[in-house]
């Protein structure tokens, strides 16, 4: 619901005041979802992406994702789609995002997006929502998904945060992909072993927040929660070269896997192949089908015991 144009350059130091000369600039289309359109649609998988779009920026926003060989379902808006750009720092390495809040959405606007759901003649197996609401979008807009899914016999993917992932999650999703700090978040308390993040996310599972829990915990690897089990598979050893867009490649892979009849657990391992191939793209290249498919028979899945 908040796309974006992203923009990524690199400059030698970030100072205040000064002019920073940058390098030619990158330009992709982004946000949550359409990063997950994007990763999936790289690796060979069907989707239609629905997103809003408005002025100047939201007209080019639609030639690069249709650059992108995406097939797209836009909501009109009288608002602007918002730019967001990324600074590599040469000196240091280090990576500074600047991430804006997006257009107002009416609730006319926003309630489009969940109109067209209601109009599908043939409802998708799979719904992935991810990444922030725009001003103007209810907190409670994921819970309305997540609703409208289990009216229509559908499994929705959530990534998101804060009190949409809060609200999302007392309504109930198929699967859920927090990180640790999200999931830290959404049950209120600080989780800094590996028993109090387990526990955590079993404690969505047996409440019936989620049927899934993919937790992304950075260099330490991933978590795989259902009633069934834990899995867990550990980090490759990669050469980073930027973690912009290793959740939403995460998320392309997994549904990706999911698509093509893969267990729940090889959907994981392909979540994590994508996700880490995503760290060897510069700023908002994502996860490349090659890196995935070379990654994928390194990652190596434990169960753990429950």
């Amino acid at each position: 619901m908040n796309p974006s144009v992203d923009l990524a350059t690199r400059t030698e130091q970030v100072v205040p005041t000064h002019k920073l000369r940058c390098e030619a600039t990158q330009h992709d289309a982004g946000g949550g979802g359409v990063n997950v359109a994007r990763v999936l649609t790289r690796l060979g998988g069907r989707c239609v992406a629905l997103c809003p779009a408005g002025g100047p920026s939201g007209e080019w926003l639609k030639h690069r994702m249709l650059d992108d060989g995406l097939s797209t379902t836009y909501l009109p808006i009288t608002g602007e789609t918002r730019v967001s750009f990324t600074v590599h720092e040469a000196a240091t390495g280090a990576e500074f995002r600047f991430v804006m809040p997006g257009p107002v959405l009416s609730p006319a606007e926003w309630q489009s997006g969940l109109q067209h759901l209601l109009d599908l003649a043939d409802f998708p197996d799979l719904l992935v929502a991810s990444g922030s609401l725009p001003p103007g979008v209810p907190v409670d807009f994921y819970a309305q998904l997540a609703r409208l899914c289990k009216t229509r016999g559908g499994r929705l993917v959530l990534d998101g945060s804060g009190p949409a992932l809060a609200a999302a999650m007392a309504e109930g999703v198929f699967l859920v992909k927090p990180n640790l700090r999200e999931l830290s978040e959404l049950v209120g308390r600080p989780l800094e072993t590996p028993d109090q993040w387990q526990a955590a996310a079993c404690g969505l599972v047996q409440s019936g927040s989620a049927e899934v829990v993919a937790l992304t915990l950075g260099h330490l690897g991933a978590l795989l929660v259902t009633r069934e089990g834990i899995w867990s598979a550990g980090a490759l050893p990669v050469k980073v070269v930027s973690a912009v867009g290793a959740g939403d490649s995460f998320v392309g892979g997994l549904v990706w896997a999911l698509q093509q009849g893969q267990s729940l657990l090889d959907a994981f391992a392909w979540g994590v192949s994508a996700g880490t191939g995503a760290l060897l793209s510069a700023s908002t290249g994502l996860c490349c089908a090659d890196d995935a498919v070379n990654l994928r028979c390194q990652v190596r899945t434990v169960r753990l015991p429950s």
